[in-house]
């Protein structure tokens, strides 16, 4: 099995805006460095238009939220790219250009070797670990004894 995930957020402003310029410069350098690294399998991606990341995939029809959907070979593969990369700089940064959200924004869970998930798939995943908490179907870093980073550099209260 492998490890797949989703992140959503809202921008504080639309992609093209000055207020949130930074995170969309770095987007392509950031996913780029993801998808370069031991343990990652595969990440949903968007047209492939430079500096958009998946900026195209809507929520809801709101072109603020933006997600990031990867698969990974494993807990610590995706723990050594979210916090032991420069991915962390930017995480730490998130509050710059996202809303902080009032509830759960994030989910992992097991898809068989070569699944890739759909953002429907996804979503529903998130909605699960929203009404249900962490289960074997839904999780989030808590739920996982392998991560073993996340437990010394874990989110701050406002992002959890």
């Amino acid at each position: 099995m492998h490890l797949a995930e989703l992140n959503i957020g809202r921008l504080l402003a639309p992609t093209d805006d000055p207020r949130v310029a930074d995170f969309m410069a770095n987007l392509d350098r950031v996913n780029g460095l993801g998808k370069r690294m031991p343990g990652f399998v595969w990440m949903m991606e968007g047209s492939g238009e430079p500096g958009t990341g998946n900026t195209e995939a809507k929520i809801e029809g709101d072109p603020q939220f933006v997600s990031n959907l990867t698969v990974w070979e494993d807990v610590e593969s995706l723990e050594r790219f979210v916090w032991g990369t420069i991915h962390k700089q930017f995480y730490d940064r998130r509050t710059e250009w996202f809303e902080i959200m009032g509830e759960q924004h994030f989910v992992m869970w097991w898809v068989p070797e070569g699944h890739q998930p759909t953002l429907d798939e996804a979503l529903e995943r998130l909605e699960m670990r929203k009404t249900q908490g962490d289960t074997d179907a839904a999780f989030g870093w808590s739920y996982v004894p392998q991560a073993q980073m996340w437990r010394a550099r874990h989110c701050t209260p406002e992002a959890v």
